[in-house]
């Protein structure tokens, strides 16, 4: 799946010509306003293709800081399954993901957080949502809710 979670108007049909080519494929997208943010439009894409189309579909789009975007390949018999995300403050986060959609942490990456945050259990919690591309879900999620015809609620810090 690709999921285009906001685009400039001006820029939709470059997103268009970039998903296609990296799919091998003339491709047309129904473009929607997205309700989250004034003057962008959001698309949703089924795609098939080889192993490694959704890792060129991401690096297609990667160079617009613009775009919020999430790219889904399903897993194989013989490969596993990819999440990219994009922001425009974090850019691109890549994680594995098994048969089931879960995310996969490597081993080393567990032993990395535990290194770093010792005993301190708040560092290990920041370390394990880095791992797991926490501030990237934050970001999107109001733009997730927002496609699904849900009234978006901004909810800022005070203080």
């Amino acid at each position: 799946m690709l999921y285009v979670h906001s685009s400039p108007r001006a820029l939709c049909p470059h997103v268009e010509w970039a998903a296609g080519r990296a799919m091998s494929r003339a491709v047309n997208f129904s473009w929607l306003d997205q309700p989250a943010q004034d003057g962008a439009r959001r698309t949703e894409f089924t795609w098939t293709g080889t192993v490694g189309t959704g890792a060129a579909i991401a690096s297609a789009l990667r160079g617009w800081e613009h775009l919020r975007y999430e790219v889904t390949e399903e897993p194989t018999a013989g490969s596993d399954g990819g999440r990219w995300m994009h922001t425009p403050d974090l850019g691109v986060f890549y994680a594995q993901t098994d048969v089931t959609g879960n995310m996969v942490v490597p081993e080393d990456r567990v032993r990395y957080a535990m290194e770093v945050a010792g005993s301190n259990a708040l560092e290990l919690h920041r370390e394990l949502r880095l791992a797991l591309g926490q501030a990237w879900d934050d970001e999107l999620e109001p733009f997730r809710h927002a496609a699904e015809g849900n009234p978006v609620v901004w909810l800022h810090r005070v203080g």
